[in-house]
């Protein structure tokens, strides 16, 4: 086991995973940037170094100067959490060459799962049902025009290193898609290096659901049920909850099972999601698969008792997995919102000082923070600033109980999302888990 992990991440996750190590009696070390000096993670670390001023250009994804404090600290390990750097495969591979242990799967399949157009190619040779389009990047719009009139629309326009929705739209005629291609392309180019754009058939009313799998060194893998991820706004997650009441036993034992072997068949190691879109008649289509930790890894911590942090962490160390497929059991159900430093109405972020937090507390009620009651939110980061996780022994229940933890939430200085969260899951559709993707828009007025 390792003596000291670095964690190379802020907020939430990094506080998530700093508990984690010490109850394992792991000594961590944290890293902040200029704006973050007086963050909760700086705090609950044993060691912590700064590590530039406060973009994430200047501090969070400088590659040589973590590296260079995680070896001046004599750290064992370094953890990347999610977003940031964690599926950067130059910093995996620059961890491996400076005799740090990287926290996740290799350089190799993080690059091949970091392109959508590479994986949906690994993924149909593997035998993985995909969502009909291709499996090449576009040369311009005019070839985009004539592919989608073969595919047929609604087509989705996709950047091939996307995420959070950033070069993603649906596209509806020959019109659309020769305005929509460039200028997603554009905004691929800007943040993320890489303008690849490819095309996907446009699945009607579909659910997102996502299926989380541990897969150790000596090549055993298992899966650990499903989340359902189908709220979302401008095709970022905002609700996440485990079990998806639209999957029967069959079908997750499928997904499952299917899950796994992709898994395999790339030699993934530590912990992963293979995310898929499903169909009103229960046809599922692979989307893509993330190489880390899950923002919404808690509701499957939740209905397993499975630490998934602790498992990532005994991977890398060496360790077999301790159970088997047989061995996990999924009990009760969980639902996740995230909290949004952002105006409910515009979506814009809202920066500030948190001038007062009075979280609600009770049974089955979990919360990870990245702030504290004075805490000031910066415009620098992801406005993402907590989560609030339920548990209980059904859906109604969870349910009951997020909203009434919701109600005494105060969270003030700042705008939240916390009124959009609140219409949601009073919502009739949502009680009756009609939750397709497009929920919000079709449901959602503001």
């Amino acid at each position: 086991m390792f003596n000291k992990i670095l964690i190379a991440n802020r907020g939430e996750i990094a506080v998530r995973i700093m508990r984690t190590c010490q109850a394992l009696k792991i000594k961590t070390v944290a890293i902040y940037s200029e704006a973050d000096e007086d963050a909760p993670h700086t705090r609950l670390a044993d060691e912590a170094y700064l590590v530039g001023g406060p973009r994430v250009s200047d501090s969070y994804l400088k590659i040589d100067k973590i590296i260079e404090i995680a070896k001046k600290t004599e750290a064992d390990a370094i953890h990347p959490g999610y977003g940031l750097l964690s599926e950067n495969p130059e910093f995996a591979r620059r961890c491996a060459e400076k005799g740090l242990v990287f926290i996740g799967p290799s350089a190799e399949v993080i690059s091949s799962m970091g392109s959508k157009i590479e994986a949906r190619r690994v993924m149909l040779q593997a035998g993985v049902p995909v969502v009909p389009g291709i499996s090449t990047s576009l040369a311009n719009s005019h070839e985009a025009v004539k592919i989608a009139g073969k595919i047929g629309y609604p087509i989705m326009l996709k950047a091939s290193s996307g995420g959070g929705g950033i070069g993603m739209q649906i596209v509806r005629s020959d019109e659309e898609m020769i305005t929509a291609f460039e200028g997603n392309q554009k905004r691929a180019q800007s943040f993320f290096g890489n303008g690849d754009m490819y095309i996907e058939k446009y699945i009607e009313n579909p659910r997102h659901i996502e299926i989380q799998i541990l897969a150790d060194q000596a090549g055993k893998v298992v899966y650990l049920g499903e989340r359902e991820c189908s709220i979302q706004r401008r095709h970022q997650k905002i609700v996440e909850e485990a079990p998806s009441i639209f999957l029967d036993a069959e079908l997750r034992r499928e997904m499952g099972e299917v899950s796994v072997h992709a898994a395999q068949t790339i030699g993934y190691t530590n912990a992963g999601t293979i995310e898929f879109l499903v169909d009103e008649k229960r046809n599922f289509y692979f989307l893509e698969m993330n190489t880390r930790l899950q923002v919404e890894h808690p509701v499957t911590e939740e209905i397993t008792g499975i630490d998934l942090v602790e498992e990532q962490i005994r991977i890398a160390a060496g360790e077999h997995l301790r159970f088997d497929q047989s061995e996990i059991q999924c009990n009760g159900h969980a639902i996740e919102v995230r909290i949004y430093a952002e105006d409910p109405t515009t979506f814009f972020p809202s920066p500030g000082i948190i001038t007062k937090l009075n979280l609600p507390e009770g049974e089955g009620i979990r919360h990870e923070l990245g702030v504290h009651d004075t805490s000031k939110v910066t415009p620098f980061y992801d406005p993402m600033i907590a989560k609030l996780i339920v548990k209980g022994k059904n859906r109604v229940e969870a349910l009951s109980k997020l909203r009434s933890a919701l109600a005494i939430y105060e969270l003030e200085g700042i705008k939240t999302n916390i009124p959009l969260l609140k219409q949601v899951l009073t919502h009739p559709s949502f009680h009756k888990g009609e939750t397709t993707t497009d929920f919000i828009h079709k449901y959602i007025k503001n």
